[in-house]
């Protein structure tokens, strides 16, 4: 069982937390740790709200603890750094994603990949190393490891630029490692929300050919003329599909609901790729004839190592690429959440936590 971290922490904190399985946000006192030798204290201006806080407030995924504090795509001001930082200094503008920490001596972090470290310490709702439980960025500051915490480029807005931390990094990685880099190859993009539309800009940086594969003929004209996409397939109209049998090298599956991948299969070219990146609640079917006659290959990605999401912010400076955002009060937090839910937002919701929480 976690300790409380208001029995061990000095540091006194204001946030907003989820209390139940209502998933319902509401004012909330709790404390941090004092800064250590290897810590970052950070003021927090501003927070992202990524579908994945819905999902654990509601306890969708069933391993909510509350309180629960969510927020994992977190800018602000460095206010305190411990004797050993040598890279942040007060006054840095950085960022803090979706792990706090991990191990660091696994084949994993040795590598650069602490996201798959099996002990890595999420934002929120995962137990530190000194046994208390991590609280995330709906709060006016945070202490991290300063192996955990990014330099923010100047260029890059705080508030448009928050969602990259999560949903940046978690496109931007399976671009890198799966080769989606090459300029003229023809990438789709299944689903256009808060990843797939960072997806498309990202993947157009890269001098790819984009299609946006989305049940919603609606989305057509945004994804073209607003985020630059070269084509809008409707993935229930038949002909469409049947038409572009086979012309993709990539794709990219940004979607969390239950749906068909065996459509999405025949889509890809010989030896094609299809990465997975949601986190539908039920098991998918893989139809295994398309793999064998195609040589083509399923497979997944989470996030990606602190190195990497660095790497990641700094190309999105060069090119100038940002999420579309909807800036809230942190009391607006629960009609954002119902308004997530129904996704009805263009794309995703940032909390201006520096300016509406003090006012509370």
């Amino acid at each position: 069982m976690a300790k409380s971290s208001e029995a061990q922490h000095p540091q006194k904190v204001f946030g907003w937390a989820a209390k139940d399985t209502s998933g319902i946000l509401s004012p909330f006192h709790f404390s941090r740790r004092e800064n250590g030798d290897e810590d970052v204290s950070i003021k927090i201006l501003y927070c992202g709200v990524c579908h994945s806080d819905l999902h654990s407030c509601r306890n969708e995924w069933g391993n909510a603890h509350y309180p629960l504090v969510p927020g994992h795509e977190i800018v602000g001001t460095v206010t305190k750094i411990g004797s050993n930082v040598k890279k942040f200094k007060v006054g840095d503008r950085v960022g803090v994603g979706v792990m706090v920490g991990s191990c660091k001596s696994c084949e994993y972090c040795k590598q650069d990949l602490e996201n798959y470290c099996p002990k890595h310490i999420l934002t929120y709702n995962s137990i530190d190393n000194d046994g208390t439980r991590t609280y995330g960025g709906y709060a006016d500051m945070i202490v991290v490891d300063q192996n955990f915490v990014v330099h923010f480029p100047d260029g890059l807005p705080s508030d448009a630029g928050a969602p990259l931390l999560c949903a940046g990094i978690t496109v931007y990685s399976p671009m890198k490692y799966y080769g989606m880099t090459e300029p003229g190859k023809h990438l789709g993009i299944v689903g256009l929300g808060g990843l797939g539309h960072v997806a498309v800009r990202i993947a157009k940086a890269f001098g790819l050919k984009v299609t946006v594969i989305s049940s919603s003929p609606r989305k057509e004209s945004e994804a073209i003329n607003r985020l630059g996409a070269d084509a809008f397939l409707v993935s229930n109209d038949a002909g469409k599909m049947k038409g572009a049998i086979g012309t993709m090298d990539f794709i990219i599956d940004t979607v969390s609901a239950v749906h068909a991948l065996a459509p999405l299969l025949s889509l890809l070219k010989a030896n094609g790729k299809l990465i997975t990146l949601g986190l539908p609640n039920k098991p998918l079917e893989l139809p295994i004839f398309p793999l064998v006659l195609g040589r083509k290959l399923v497979g997944g990605s989470d996030i990606g190592g602190m190195k990497e999401t660095q790497e990641m912010l700094d190309f999105c400076a060069k090119h100038n690429i940002t999420a579309d955002v909807e800036v809230i009060r942190m009391d607006e937090i629960n009609t954002a959440m119902d308004r997530l839910a129904k996704s009805d937002v263009k794309y995703r919701f940032v909390i201006d936590v520096g300016s509406s929480l003090s006012q509370l």
